[in-house]
Parts: structure tokens; sequence; C-alpha cells
């Protein structure tokens, strides 16, 4: 029999730990490229902004004792969301105090050291909510699960990004980045009033200690030790290449074409709710059609939407084209992401949910990332048309591991969609 729906206050709990976590996402991605190519910073610096992602990359190291180590009386993962959601609350309020006249001269590594902090205690936060979201999902429903978090965390980018520039412009930088932290505080709400059960994962027969300094390392090497998990990987690593290698010179060409601030933002704001909306819709696809169709036809989708900048940056930089190659892409990025959650969620083992989940993610995080550090070295020498031309090949070269991994007997029967047979995976 199926599983029941997820309750409405566990949707809303989940919604609002993932929009938590797209607040720094959006400064990162949206907001702080804009504001530095505006300052005459040049794109290879741009594309080093990577680095304030390290803590994303490399939170495998700690996710094992996020997994273990807790309150009892508050449950496993609030123990860790209550704490991280305080801390990002604090950081805001640390930021709204810089002279953003100085931000990019003197205050500069200041304001990068806040903002890795700011990276560490939201990717803490993630490590926990992942392990809940496994944990309260039954597999059938993290399609739902997904199209939650991704629209979740696109909100947050819409918050922490877009509206951020156009608050900047028009209540100053103090004011808005108090607003931002307001606003957490109110999404931190439901995570207070929800009541986990205070159980304590139990570790396997084999696990070491979790005051060992063996466990983290054998808990991600066990991960690493199931069948088939090597092409698994090929997918996880790969299937985002494409956009990593292009998404991150958006808005310095953008800038470059000569769109302000509060354009840009206006920009990323519809472009984001689209791709919200795309990873709703994404979802119930999934749920419908299952892995299959969905990973490789959102897949071709997202390289077709990160070359369509090269249209933008040979140029035809019209706001009609602009805007509709922006929607289309961020639409194909969210539904193409949920897919991809999906079935990282369906490769982690039970009671390491949130360490397996985490070191999927980063394995995704650090390839992508090397790759977007090097997408402002190539745009600097080769230009803009021929980086975005790259990465929408690329993302279609990465489909052919895509289709094998989907293809191979194993998995694919056990990959069938939820919705034909009536059961969970």
């Amino acid at each position: 029999m199926s599983a029941p729906r997820p309750s409405s206050f566990i949707l809303i709990l989940l919604t609002s730990l993932y929009f938590s976590q797209g607040l720094p996402a959006g400064l990162l991605a949206h907001a702080l490229p804009a504001l530095l190519r505006q300052h005459q910073v040049s794109l290879e610096f741009i594309g080093y902004l990577e680095l304030l992602a390290l803590p994303w990359m490399l939170k495998f190291i700690w996710a094992p004792y996020v997994d273990r180590f807790h309150f009892r009386s508050t449950g496993p993962h609030r123990s860790w969301i209550l704490p991280m959601q305080g801390a990002v609350i604090l950081l805001l309020l640390a930021l709204s105090q810089f002279d953003p006249g100085l931000i990019f001269g003197s205050y500069l590594v200041p304001f990068f050291a806040i903002l890795i902090l700011f990276n560490m205690c939201s990717a803490t936060q993630d490590i926990a909510t992942d392990g809940l979201t496994v944990k309260l999902l039954p597999s059938e429903w993290r399609g739902l699960g997904n199209s939650i978090q991704v629209s979740g965390y696109k909100l947050g980018m819409i918050i922490g990004g877009s509206l951020l520039l156009l608050a900047i412009d028009r209540i100053g930088w103090q004011a808005s980045f108090v607003v931002l932290a307001g606003l957490l505080g109110l999404l931190t709400l439901p995570a207070l009033v929800f009541r986990e059960r205070p159980d304590i994962n139990s570790p396997g027969p084999n696990d070491p200690a979790p005051a060992s300094p063996a466990f983290s390392w054998e808990s991600n090497l066990d991960f690493f030790r199931q069948p088939q998990i090597a092409l698994w990987l090929v997918v996880l690593m790969s299937y985002k290449l494409g956009d990593a290698f292009g998404s991150g010179m958006v808005k310095p060409m953008l800038v470059d074409a000569g769109l302000t601030l509060s354009a840009i933002g206006s920009l990323s704001l519809a472009s984001s709710v689209a791709g919200m909306l795309a990873a709703i819709v994404g979802g119930l696809l999934y749920y419908r059609l299952g892995p299959r169709l969905t990973l490789l036809g959102f897949g071709l989708l997202q390289a077709i939407g990160i070359g369509g900048f090269a249209v933008i940056a040979s140029g035809h930089a019209q706001m009609s084209t602009i805007y509709g190659v922006m929607l289309f892409e961020q639409m194909a990025d969210g539904m193409s992401t949920v897919v991809l959650f999906a079935l990282m969620m369906d490769q982690c083992r039970e009671n390491h949910e949130g360490a397996d989940y985490s070191l999927q993610t980063c394995c995704q995080v650090i390839l992508s990332g090397l790759v977007g550090m090097a997408s402002g070295w190539v745009a600097s020498r080769v230009g803009y048309e021929s980086l975005f031309l790259t990465a929408g090949l690329l993302g279609a070269v990465v489909l052919v591991p895509a289709w094998y991994f989907l293809n191979r007997r194993p998995i694919a029967q056990r990959l069938e969609s939820p919705r034909a047979t009536g059961t969970t995976r």
C-alpha cells in the first residue's frame, strides 16, 4: 500500500528550514557577484567566490557527528537546527553593522570571514534538516519532499539575493540585513514548536564509537562500499557540471550588458519564482513518471537553458530575450535539481541519513565548485558567449552516464515509478 501523505505541519516545517538555507545562497549567487562586478572586481576574483562555500563542500567531515550527537530532550535533529538558526540570525545582525562603502576595500576580509561562518552554520543546519527529511518522508513522497526542498531553498535565494538588491537600493544596507534577521527568526518558529521523538539513532554492530577519531572516516567509507555506488557517484558529480560552469557568470554578464542592480534584482526575482514553481511541478512529475524520464528530460532542458545565455552574450540583450532565457533556465534548474535530490535520498542508509545525504551533496558541490571557480578565468579569456556554449554542451554530454545508470538492470528495477507500482521503493 502507498504510504500516507505527510501532514501539512511537516510540509510547513521542512519548507521553513530549506527557506532558511537559501538566504546565504542567494547572497552569494545573486547579490554578491552583481555588487562586486559593479565595483569593477575582476571576473577571475568573482569566480573564486566559490571558496566561500567551502563549508558546504566539507560538511561530510562532521556530518556523522551531527547524526549521532544530540540532546535527548530536544531531539536528534532539533538539537542542531535551533542553535544553527540562532547563530545565522546573529551573523546577519553583524553584517548589518558593516559600512557598505568600505566593504569592497578595507572591510573585505572580515566581511568574507563572516560569510564563511554564515555558510558553516547553514551547512550544519542542512545536515540535520536533510536527516530529518529522510526520516519523516517515505520513499514515494520524496519527490514532493524535494519539491519543497528546492522551492523553499529558491524562495530563500529570492529573499537573500534578488530582494536584497532591491532593498539595499531603497531602505539601505543596515535595515535590509536587520529585516533578513527578523524574517529568519519567524522561519525558526515551526522548528521551535515541533516535537521530535527523542530516540537516538542506533549504531550498527561494527560502527566505531562516536567519540572515536575513526568514527567519521569509517562512516563515510561504509557509504562508498555499497554495491553499485560508483556508477551513481559518476552521475551525482557530473549531472550539474554544465550549470555550475556557466551560472556564476550570469550576473557579471548582465552588469557588463548595462543592467542596473535594481533591474538585475527584478529579473532574478521573476526567474527565481518561476524556478520555485517549476520545482513543485518537477516533484509531481517525478511521482507520476519516475526518475527515468525526469532525470534525462529535465537534464536536457537544463543544458539548453544554460547554453541559452550565449544568445544574450552574442548581443541580443533586449529585456524580452533576457527574461525568456532566465525564466527557462531557472525552471529547468528547479526541475532537474528535484530529481537529483530525490535520487540522493534513495541512496541513504538507515540511521545514517544526514551523513549520507551530506556526503553526496559534498561530492556534487566539490566538483561543481571547482568547475565554477574556473568559469571566471575562462570567461575573461574566451568571452561570455563561448563560455555558455561550452556549458550547454557539457550539460548535454553528462546525460550519457545518467542514461547508462538508469538502464543498469538492478538499478532500473529499484527505480520503477512509485506511481506505477503503487508501493514504496
